[in-house]
């Protein structure tokens, strides 16, 4: 049976509904009938186990006695190849003596014969023990000598010349002592009934061994207690949200790194009008606390976002939440737990920063709840999850950044409206809010018409709150204003959108670390009338080598 989905439909919700609904899941019977001492019985888990064990029995030791019946039989023959190696010189001066074959068996057949080191070995194993089935009683060893047998003779007349050599008596001799080892062990299979247990024991642990492999199901009794999130499994994904409003996500692995300065690839299809406006990565099992041109604060699962390809559209953000007229989403932070020594940390294009225990947004609510309180036509740039000990760095559209301590700034309750962060001058916006524990790594810039650097962050040290900043790249003529100030830490790649719908993944370690007073270089071709518009960092996964692309710094 093929189901098809419309698109944004998420799978795992429609199959549980399929489980639920359905007897596409259903309780069967199993035939717990087997034949017991010949007779059909129905057995429950411990006695049809027990059968099995009856039965196991039965085959180690059948097994067993077959074994122990040809070890026997060739034990018989290298016991006569033995004799005839310990008598070699008499017997081949017998043989030569004799006028045919059939004599020369006779002879052998009618003279006892010194057992040599035959008599030790048996003596060590027993020699009933190595005597095969229905053999008479005058043949083998009797009063220390020893008397060969039809088979024994005739395979001491077929003995090759060769096998005399010492190093074929030695093999001889050696395969006499193994056979006379394994049926000392036959024999202690089949006369002690804890040794069989184990040789039960022993081949089932084998046939685990070669055959068992991690259970790929799971046993549930209920699937009441099942929500939609356990059927989902885990990865990380790439959320795009577009100026419009309009959300996806898709495999992190649907990019292909490539060098700076690469054209890209489309990450989505937009209007004319739209371009992709946020974008980071989070894994399926994260609730994105979204924020709202109006200050408030919606919950939104990331499993249930739509799954799209790169060209897809998504879906608008106002056929996922309860937003009202004329709001829409300006900033998403995913979350996983609420603990009480964590706090977002918000910031606003004006400059205000503000500071809220993680925990009073634990209990979300359908229809949302305020976060901040916006004023004079004020909008939410970014959150940070901080621990209360982090430094914060805000950086604006005119190149100016500060770094100020997160202690600087007291917890405030939701519907706080914060305290300013940075003096900005008119036409100047805050366009990135960065959380730093210490100077190590760097802050990655990106100006609108393509181009960047990476910066250290121990060349900004830290001020007070409410400051105009220090320069942190130069916006000329060529870079354009600043779009866009990331962290970089370790290996990340970074991802460009440019307001065409066309994206950029390229390593961080590709760009340049350059002072703050520059201008950086060229991060992404971009298109006539082309802007960058949005840079993320997302974790490194390079699947191909492109060529790189030269660029100049100034």
């Amino acid at each position: 049976m093929v189901i098809e989905l419309r698109r944004g439909e998420i799978a795992d919700v429609i199959l549980n509904n399929l489980y639920k609904q359905t007897q596409m899941q259903n309780v069967f019977g199993i035939n717990m009938v087997a034949l017991v001492n010949g007779q059909p019985r129905l057995l429950n888990i411990k006695q049809i186990l027990d059968a099995f064990i009856v039965h196991r029995r039965e085959v180690v030791t059948r097994r067993t006695v077959f074994e122990l019946r040809k070890a026997r039989d060739r034990a018989h023959l290298l016991e006569g190849l033995a004799v005839a190696l310990s008598n070699i010189d008499e017997i081949i001066a017998m043989i030569k003596q004799s006028s045919s074959p059939a004599v020369a068996k006779a002879a052998l057949l009618e003279k006892p014969w010194q057992p040599g080191v035959v008599l030790d070995m048996l003596q060590r194993a027993g020699a009933e023990s190595s005597r095969p089935d229905g053999l008479a009683d005058h043949f083998g060893l009797i009063d220390d000598k020893y008397y060969l047998t039809e088979k024994q003779a005739q395979a001491i007349l077929d003995l090759r010349l060769h096998k005399l050599t010492g190093l074929e008596q030695d093999k001889i001799m050696s395969e006499y002592r193994d056979i006379l080892d394994k049926i000392e062990d036959f024999l202690d299979i089949l006369n002690r009934d804890e040794r069989l247990k184990q040789e039960i024991r022993r081949e089932l642990e084998e046939i685990r061994e070669e055959f068992s492999d991690p259970r790929r199901t799971e046993i549930i009794i209920d699937h009441s207690d099942l929500t939609v999130e356990d059927l989902i499994s885990e990865e990380d994904v790439v959320v795009t949200i577009s100026h419009l409003g309009y959300a996806k996500a898709q495999p992190l692995e649907s990019y292909s790194a490539q060098r700076r300065g690469g054209r890209g690839k489309a990450a989505t299809k937009v209007k004319d009008e739209d371009f992709v406006e946020q974008m980071f990565s989070a894994s399926t099992h994260d609730t994105l606390l979204c924020f709202s041109t109006r200050g408030k604060v919606y919950w939104q699962k990331v499993f249930q976002l739509p799954i799209g390809s790169r060209t897809a559209r998504g879906r608008p953000m106002v056929n996922l939440l309860p937003l009202e007229e004329n709001e829409r989403i300006t900033a998403i932070l995913p979350v996983r737990e609420y603990p009480e020594d964590q706090f977002i940390f918000f910031a606003t294009a004006s400059g205000k920063v503000k500071r809220t225990p993680l925990s009073n947004f634990s209990r979300p609510r359908a229809n949302g709840i305020i976060a901040l309180d916006l004023r004079d036509e004020d909008s939410l740039i970014g959150v940070q999850l901080t621990d209360g000990e982090s430094g914060l760095m805000l950086f604006t559209s005119t190149g100016k950044g500060i770094r100020i301590d997160e202690n600087d700034v007291r917890a405030m309750g939701r519907t706080a409206a914060g305290v300013r962060g940075i003096k900005i001058k008119p036409g100047d916006e805050v366009i990135s809010l960065i959380a730093v524990e210490s100077d190590e790594g760097q802050i990655l810039f990106a100006t609108e018409h393509g181009f960047g650097k990476r910066t250290n962050i121990a060349e900004f040290s830290e001020q007070g709150r409410g400051g105009q900043g220090v320069i942190s790249i130069k916006t000329s003529e060529r870079n354009g204003r600043v779009v866009g100030a990331i962290k970089i830490t370790g290996d990340e790649e970074v991802m460009l959108i440019s307001n065409g719908g066309t994206l950029v993944r390229t390593p961080a370690n590709d760009i340049s670390v350059l002072g703050r007073n520059t201008q950086g270089v060229t991060l992404i071709r971009l298109g006539k009338e082309e802007q960058l518009v949005q840079i993320e960092a997302v974790a490194a996964s390079v699947d191909e080598a492109p060529k790189e692309t030269d660029s100049t710094t100034s």
